[in-house]
């Protein structure tokens, strides 16, 4: 079963996993118009996104040995994400639970909501 974070856990998550695994990546998988309507900005892990149909053909972005924290608007398609990254052997892997739209309400206010 994928871990379901809720942004305000994320950190709380990262750090669970140890500091052996390298700095964390938050894995945006949404479409680039998404982007440029809302955003986070990186704090203690890196952001990365690849669009969620861009996936299969970019796993070599992705280290395997790094934790990372799917997301995208309310949290189905980074589930998705989440559980393919899974079988292809990924071990630390977690959905943010309500994506974007949880992490404006939760953690930024400053990020719209669309």
């Amino acid at each position: 079963m994928i871990p379901q974070i809720k942004p305000t856990d994320l950190c709380i998550w990262f750090a669970s996993l140890g500091s052996g695994q390298g700095l964390p990546i938050v894995l945006d998988v949404r479409e680039p118009w998404e982007l440029q309507t809302a955003s986070i900005k990186p704090d203690g892990f890196e952001l990365l996104a690849i669009p969620m149909g861009d996936i299969p053909s970019r796993l070599a972005d992705l280290p395997p040995d790094r934790p990372i924290a799917c997301m995208c608007h309310h949290g189905a398609r980074s589930q998705r994400v989440a559980g393919f990254l899974v079988q292809q052997g990924y071990a630390s892997v977690a959905n943010i639970a309500g994506g974007i739209n949880a992490w404006s309400t939760e953690v930024d206010s400053a990020i719209p909501h669309y």
